[in-house]
């Protein structure tokens, strides 16, 4: 029953069934159209010859009399006196009768009448009135359907001629069983057509059915396949629906790698804060027990404190500035000189680390429409990690140059480089090459200061060859009012 009922509810047996009864509709009103125009038609063509009988009797100017009289006259004997046949038919196709004023059938040329001019007579009520209608009269003897019209003779004697219309409705009725018979075959024949049509075109919606139900049990790459004869509609359904699932598949992706970044973050950064925490309570409860007697442990323990607090300090603040980035923080945008910003970060190396050989090719203004501390912070976080990662006597470079509608700004050094794996994984958070010092954010805090520009940064390494940092940004400037 089940079965049944979703098989009556489906898309393809609605279409068939509305298909199936527009046709009969179709159909019936076609038979209808065609048969009354039929029966009209062949009416007409009855009425027509009655009427012409009915004129050309009336312009004789003949009685009963002289009717009975004349024997010779072989048309109106033939029209009016029943042959021997029609003397044996009940029914007869033909009737022609004489009537007197009150209404009864009269013999002609000594024939008393028939049965069936007596009854054509009976049907007739009057028959004076029917002289003065032009169009014949319908009436029913023994059953049988007649067209029939009356003409009045010079002697007051009324005719009466009738027609049978008998054949016109065996006629039709067998025309009304063709069309029925012929209008049954259509509909089977596009019911099967329906169905089979139906059934073909709904075939990418079976595999959009389908690929939705693999989809639900988790094969998200998944799509729907293209059919050998789409149509329009289809085809962009099919079209839409691969659209939605590949945003919906890079979403789940997009969900899975945030959601095992943010575990892989908490865990770093607790592991991150752990070791400054335990450094620091470690000492303290030295302190506290009394272990450090010695005035230079104890100076040396509360250096360590001081310097577990700093970088505990360090680490809060570079989190909180990840935060901040992944907040999209409006940023204060005006005209900064790169170039400037290039030989301070030089400056400040060279201070730093004054054996430190250090290139600058950093001539002229370059102008770029840009937050100055985030750039500040970009120079200060690549040349933080060469001072941090590389040995102080490895060699550095630090340029900028406008080119094609961008600025690219390099920091590059000659030390031991990075691996492939390495290099791959440099922009993550906490991630620290070989063990390193540091807190393994600078350069993430890079990348996210430079997309927060709405520009670019990539690394070009091996081993042995050294790192070099490229951020590329947009070479717009503010125009001046």
């Amino acid at each position: 029953m089940l079965c049944n009922r979703r098989g009556i509810h489906s898309l393809r047996a609605k279409l068939t069934l509305a298909n199936v009864a527009l046709l009969a509709l179709g159909i019936v009103a076609t038979t209808a159209v065609s048969l009354m125009g039929m029966r009209y038609y062949l009416i007409g063509q009855i009425d027509g010859g009655l009427t012409k009988m009915r004129d050309s009797l009336a312009g004789s100017q003949l009685t009963i009399r002289q009717i009975d009289s004349l024997g010779a006259l072989t048309f109106v004997h033939d029209r009016l006196v029943p042959d021997s046949t029609d003397r044996e038919r009940s029914t007869p196709d033909s009737i022609y009768t004489a009537v007197d004023g009150r209404g009864a059938a009269v013999g002609i040329l000594g024939v008393k009448p028939t049965e069936a001019q007596t009854g054509l007579a009976r049907a007739v009520d009057d028959a004076r009135a029917l002289t003065r209608d032009a169009d014949p009269h319908e009436v029913k003897v023994h059953g049988d359907t007649y067209r029939v019209t009356a003409v009045r003779l010079s002697d007051g004697t009324y005719v009466l001629m009738a027609a049978s219309t008998e054949a016109l409705h065996r006629g039709m009725a067998k025309a009304l069983r063709l069309d029925f018979a012929v209008g049954g075959l259509l509909l089977a024949l596009l019911a099967c057509l329906t169905l089979f049509s139906v059934r073909r075109r709904m075939l990418p919606l079976e595999d959009m059915v389908e690929t939705s139900t693999a989809i639900a049990e988790g094969d998200l790459t998944r799509r729907v396949p293209s059919s050998h004869h789409p149509t329009q509609e289809v085809e962009q359904l099919r079209l839409a629906l691969n659209s939605m699932l590949h945003q919906v598949e890079s979403a789940y992706r997009t969900r899975e790698h945030s959601a095992a970044q943010l575990r892989r973050f908490v865990a770093d950064a607790s592991h991150e804060l752990r070791t400054p925490l335990s450094a620091i309570r470690g000492y303290l409860q030295l302190y506290d027990k009394g272990m450090l007697t010695d005035p230079e442990e104890r100076r040396r323990s509360w250096e360590r404190v001081l310097a577990e607090t700093d970088r505990m300090g360090r680490l809060v603040d570079e989190l909180l500035t990840l935060a901040r980035l992944d907040q999209q923080p409006e940023l204060r945008f005006r005209n900064v000189d790169v170039s400037r910003l290039v030989r301070d970060a030089a400056e400040d190396l060279k201070v730093q680390q004054p054996e430190r050989p250090i290139k600058v090719a950093a001539d002229g203004a370059v102008l770029v429409h840009a937050d100055e501390s985030g750039l500040r912070q970009v120079l200060g976080n690549l040349v933080g990690n060469v001072r941090t990662h590389t040995p102080a006597d490895v060699a550095v470079r630090l340029g900028v140059e406008r080119e094609d509608g961008v600025v690219r700004l390099c920091v590059a050094d000659e030390g031991p480089g990075l691996g492939e794996q390495d290099a791959a994984r440099v922009f993550d958070r906490f991630f620290r090459a070989g063990g390193g010092a540091g807190s393994g954010l600078g350069l993430a805090i890079v990348q996210g200061v430079v997309q927060a520009h709405g520009g670019e940064v990539a690394v070009c390494t091996a081993p042995g060859e050294g790192l070099a940092v490229t951020v590329t940004l947009p070479a717009r400037t503010a125009v001046r009012s």
